[in-house]
């Protein structure tokens, strides 16, 4: 049963552009709901040019927290108070907490990627991970998994093989250990995937509607090695069905995104989340059989 917003309700939301498609709000607010928290959770599209006036508004109307997600989640950083560690090491924050008008940003995408990982019970420390990727997504895994004792090595197109080259060398700076960049072309797949223990899709390729592609050839997939897809539509990937196929384990990219709404869930309420009842709603919006 839904209940009444009121006076004392606590506002919680998503800040990003567009903001149509986001699965936050069904997630949260059933959360709140079956917890009996007298919460609400909204989404907000927020131009560019308004993000500065965005959260002067979170600390006027008292918004307990906000997911923020694209174009915002590096360009919001100086508007807040403090960075957890980690948010400042990766330079981009997805979630903001609002302590009595004290603003500090959080990285759960990170957070939460580890977090399917370890509850999948795959743990990276001292595991050789080929990343492909090197957008904002590959960007907050590739610290994390750097800060939990994996060796990275980072594939990106050759277009933009720039971006992987810089956050290699970033990461190798920020770790001291060496973290090498490559164009992703059939060698460079091929000699990454055969020494691989962990491969990570952090690009948007498999995503609906061009759910018929994948950015790693089915003949590189082997038993022995875990495959996270980060692409949570279609929740099976065609990357996830031939990792399947082959032998390999998989991760969801659902899982990541369930499991950074459960922590930041958990930092704005102070309450378990109940990450089944979270994962549930997501499927159903997704159109999947829960």
């Amino acid at each position: 049963m839904k209940h009444d917003i009121s006076g004392k309700t606590k506002v919680c939301g998503l800040i990003g552009d567009p903001v149509e498609h986001t699965m936050s709000p069904v997630m949260h607010n059933a959360a709140f709901n079956e917890l009996g928290l007298d919460y609400v959770y909204l989404a907000f599209r927020v131009r560019a040019e308004e993000l500065a006036q965005a959260i002067a508004g979170m600390r006027a109307l008292n918004i307990r927290g906000l997911n923020v997600t694209i174009p915002h989640k590096v360009a919001v950083i100086p508007f807040l108070d403090e960075l957890d560690p980690l948010a400042e090491k990766i330079g981009a924050v997805n979630t903001i907490l609002n302590d009595g008008g004290f603003l500090k940003g959080y990285n759960t995408d990170a957070t939460g990627f580890l977090k399917a990982l370890r509850d999948r019970g795959f743990g990276p420390a001292g595991k050789r991970v080929a990343i492909l990727g090197a957008g904002g997504a590959a960007r907050a895994i590739s610290f994390i998994l750097a800060d939990s004792g994996a060796e990275l090595v980072i594939l990106n197109r050759r277009e933009e093989l720039d971006w992987a080259e810089a956050l290699a060398r970033q990461i190798s700076d920020a770790f001291g250990k060496e973290v090498n960049a490559f164009e992703s072309d059939a060698a460079n797949l091929k000699a990454a995937l055969d020494s691989a223990d962990i491969v990570v899709n952090a690009t948007s390729v498999g995503m609906s509607p061009h759910s018929g592609e994948s950015p790693v050839p089915a003949g590189l997939l082997r038993a022995g090695m875990v495959i996270f897809d980060i692409v949570y539509n279609p929740l099976k990937t065609r990357l996830a069905t031939e990792a399947a196929q082959a032998g390999a384990e998989t991760v969801m990219g659902l899982d990541m995104l369930v499991g950074q709404g459960a922590l930041a869930f958990e930092m704005w309420t102070g309450k378990q989340a109940p990450v089944g009842l979270m994962k549930r709603e997501a499927i159903k919006m997704l159109g999947g059989r829960p």
